[in-house]
């Protein structure tokens, strides 16, 4: 698997070969399918895989806590709301979410471990989403996810494997 730190870099090398099969996929898997592809993927691939020992989401996103978690984060913490608010988030943004105020994220540890632990928002837990259902229609995104995560860099690049596909450079 591909170093944490060589995978924004070598994804980059591969953007045009990414969005081609991304376009090959869209017209030629099926949902299903490809679901299925990517969750035996990523279970095979996370279950060898410590993210601790890479954060690059950690470091190269700033951390989104929901409206409904921050009570839950304030106990975790053992702050008040007002001094989690002040020390760890700026305003709300469109989606009603708050963003830490510093990237790499507030919460990361220098160990690689969340300041939240257990208590951590879903969308921490689920990233790099290569798990979650409709990847299909959020192919897109998938070409984000490989630019930070190596295991995600690693299911497209053996998905182009299962799936024959060719990149002719133009």
């Amino acid at each position: 698997m591909i170093e944490p730190r060589k995978v924004k870099f070598e994804s980059k090398k591969k953007e045009n070969e990414n969005l081609a099969f991304r376009t090959f996929l869209k017209c030629h898997a099926d949902e299903e399918t490809l679901d299925r592809q990517f969750r035996e993927l990523h279970e095979e691939l996370f279950a060898d895989f410590d993210c601790s020992r890479c954060r690059n989401c950690c470091k190269m996103y700033v951390g989104s806590i929901p409206e409904e978690d921050v009570e839950r984060d304030v106990k975790c913490l053992g702050m008040t709301r007002e001094q989690f608010m002040d020390t760890y988030l700026q305003d709300k943004t469109v989606e009603g979410n708050y963003q830490t105020k510093h990237m790499p994220c507030d919460f990361l540890e220098s160990d690689g471990s969340c300041r939240l632990g257990d208590c951590k928002p879903d969308s921490c837990k689920k990233y790099p989403y290569t798990n979650q259902p409709e990847r299909l229609q959020s192919l897109y995104s998938v070409l984000d996810v490989i630019e930070v995560c190596p295991v995600a860099f690693e299911i497209y690049e053996r998905l182009k494997k299962e799936y024959h596909f060719r990149w002719r450079n133009r």
